[in-house]
């Protein structure tokens, strides 16, 4: 199906719109589960994508976020605030506030926000700020910045969370390691999969996470790390061992090392993906082949993510 981009705006060409018939998971998720990444877009005629994104997307509304997470038995969302919004962030705090208590958020903010606006952001379920590293989606922000805004949230009691790839983690090392809250690694710090599990490279984030124990991590994505598959489309159902298995091995050694300290999410609505999009029913069905029994699985879906986001 081909997803509308309201307002006056024109989808990136080459990037694929979010699946609209995902199927029924095969894995039961356990009560009280939250996606713990996902996003909303616009619609961009009710909140407008920010000037300087580095793509357009087609619209994904908190009303069809729900929707995706009552389908797949989710009970909570974590909504991070997208790339194509900037730090305008009304759409997601618009979203929080209609989830009904059902869905906390991670902004992006500049030096410039108010404490009156971070006040305003906390009441409505913001309990994060996003840094994102990844050069070909954002532009630069300084250092000092960055630093001088996670001072300052961490009077809230919120958390810093963190997108960059493996290949950067050497030259952010520094930067990473003084950042003074919990820190969440988005998507494993993007790994090569197509390296070996127990090389320098995996290695380097599995001492990040060993060595600072206010490190997190968020162990979603494969669709975006996978480089053999096979892929979450339909018909996967069919195959011996799940999509996407080369990422097992990387996911299933960071929720075996750090049980209380991974989350999970969907990614939904999936930006910037051109090579395939995923069923996000079968992204589900990941779940059990990196946390394989029930204990895992409910400290990665529902401890893990309640004590981060619902404690304060």
């Amino acid at each position: 199906m081909n997803q509308p981009t309201t307002g006056d705006f024109t989808k990136t060409s080459g990037w694929l719109d979010w699946y609209a018939g995902p199927s029924k998971p095969s894995f039961k998720l356990p009560a009280g589960a939250v996606d713990a990444h996902c996003h909303v877009f616009g619609p961009g005629a009710e909140f407008p994508y920010a000037p300087e994104r580095k793509y357009t997307p087609c619209d994904a509304s908190k009303t069809q976020l729900f929707a995706l997470r009552d389908h797949l038995g989710f009970d909570k969302n974590v909504i991070v605030q997208a790339t194509c919004h900037g730090a305008d962030n009304r759409a997601l705090v618009d979203a929080l506030i209609h989830s009904q208590g059902r869905a906390r958020g991670v902004a992006t903010v500049k030096r410039s926000v108010t404490d009156q606006e971070l006040q305003a952001m906390h009441e409505a379920g913001v309990r994060g700020v996003r840094f994102n590293f990844v050069k070909r989606l954002v532009d630069f922000t300084p250092k000092d910045e960055l630093m001088e805004i996670a001072a300052r949230i961490k009077a809230w009691g919120w958390h810093v969370v963190i997108y960059f790839e493996a290949v950067d983690l050497p030259e952010l090392w520094d930067f990473f390691t003084t950042l003074p809250t919990t820190v969440v690694v988005d998507h494993m710090g993007r790994p090569d999969v197509s390296l070996p599990v127990d090389g320098p490279q995996f290695a380097l984030f599995q001492k990040f996470m060993r060595e600072h124990s206010n490190v997190w991590s968020k162990v979603s994505c494969p669709e975006r790390l996978s480089v053999t598959g096979p892929k979450a489309l339909s018909g996967e159902k069919d195959l011996a061992g799940g999509a996407y298995r080369d990422v097992v091995p990387f996911a299933r050694a960071i929720v075996d090392e750090f049980p209380d300290r991974v989350l999970w999410g969907t990614d939904w609505p999936h930006p910037n993906l051109k090579d395939h999009m995923p069923d996000d029913g079968l992204l589900v069905d990941f779940i059990p082949h990196i946390a394989p029994t029930p204990e895992l699985q409910h400290k990665l879906l529902v401890d893990n993510p309640n004590r981060l986001y619902w404690n304060s």
